[in-house]
């Protein structure tokens, strides 16, 4: 692991409202929808293919269900890939919101996946989905927070009078991921410290999600953008790096450095936001360990809380959407319902945002 410089953390009181905390005035949220990937693998389906490591390792099975909570996660199949999920996701959520290819003017792909380093995936999302030759299109990574970010960024342009629609898309395959993984910790050679720092990408799961968001005054059946935050904690850069061939993480310290910023976070928000009381809050899906720690962090009931890393394990960006538009399926969020939107992404970044309902 690379030597982190030193420097002081910047603490809640002497962070300054600037362009991380901002108040949206006409950006509303008019569907979200997701694609589901077809095959269901289990985590006994993947300790089964290590079961020899974890023997080796005196580790039981069934560690990824007891320790993350995650029962089991989706891949892609045959006739499926990231892409064709994220357009069909995005093509889902314009006949839900009621607009048609051309009037998007923006288009953004939050997706960690990616076949290559250039051109951006936002590309052949675009000419998938038929939009206009004037639709702005472009990636933004950003870890597990990039679908937040996006939001963010796409309101702020609907309210500028930039743009009118804004089609925010993520397609997530971790098939590959896992493969590798599994590989390299059946090859021998690995201790404890260097299974679990692997742990992490044996939870991922593939899926899609896409919103549409528009100007509320047009849509006043929409779902207000109020606002939000985003903070940083830099310093933690290399906790956890991750590629198609693993995703290594120092999980202790992952948990500690992103709490720490999530208290400042939040604590920084109470001058601008009242978030204590939302009737949900719809967190980044982790694990276990993860969703509790947050919720006791700022301390809310953890049955506002709803999770599905069970079903859909990690689904990186896409697993806000995907959760969210889980809660609309169910009818636990009402119109006029406050709705939390938060999570912490490897860098260490955290965004936290508010939906009305």
């Amino acid at each position: 692991m690379t030597e982190r410089p030193q420097q002081d953390t910047p603490s809640a009181e002497t962070e300054r409202p600037g362009n991380a905390t901002v108040r949206f005035q006409n950006a509303a949220i008019l569907a979200v929808e997701t694609t589901v990937a077809e095959r269901v693998t289990t985590s006994a389906d993947i300790e089964e293919k290590l079961r020899g490591v974890l023997r080796r390792l005196r580790l039981p099975m069934g560690l990824l269900e007891r320790v993350a909570g995650v029962r089991e996660r989706r891949n892609w199949g045959e006739d499926q890939s990231f892409q064709t999920a994220a357009i069909d996701a995005g093509r889902r959520a314009m006949a839900a919101a009621g607009i048609q290819p051309e009037d998007v003017g923006l288009l953004i792909n939050t997706s960690v996946t990616r076949p290559h380093l250039e051109p951006s995936v936002a590309v052949r999302l675009h000419h998938g989905l038929g939009l206009p030759t004037s639709a702005i299109n472009f990636d933004i990574a950003n870890a597990c927070l990039g679908f937040v970010n996006a939001m963010s960024v796409a309101a702020g342009m609907i309210d500028s009078g930039q743009i009118k629609y804004a089609l925010i898309v993520d397609g997530e395959d971790a098939d590959q991921v896992q493969l590798n993984t599994i590989d390299r910790l059946n090859q021998g050679g690995r201790n404890r410290k260097d299974f679990m720092s692997e742990f992490a990408s044996l939870t991922l799961g593939s899926g899609a999600a896409a919103a549409v968001l528009g100007p509320a005054d047009l849509h006043p059946a929409g779902h207000r953008i109020v606002g939000g935050v985003t903070r940083a904690a830099t310093q933690w850069y290399d906790l956890c790096v991750g590629s198609v061939d693993g995703m290594f993480t120092d999980a202790k310290m992952l948990l500690k450095g992103g709490m720490e910023l999530v208290v400042a976070a939040w604590n920084e928000a109470r001058a601008h936001f009242d978030w204590a009381d939302m009737d949900r809050y719809v967190l980044h899906q982790v694990s276990d360990v993860h969703t509790n720690a947050f919720v006791e962090a700022i301390g809310v009931e953890r049955d506002k809380v709803p999770t599905t890393y069970e079903r859909f394990g990690n689904v990186g960006p896409a697993s806000i959407p995907i959760t969210l538009a889980d809660e609309v399926t169910r009818g636990s969020i009402r119109p006029g319902d406050r709705v939390f939107l938060g999570g912490v992404g490897s860098g260490i970044n955290t965004a936290m945002m508010e939906l009305r309902w």
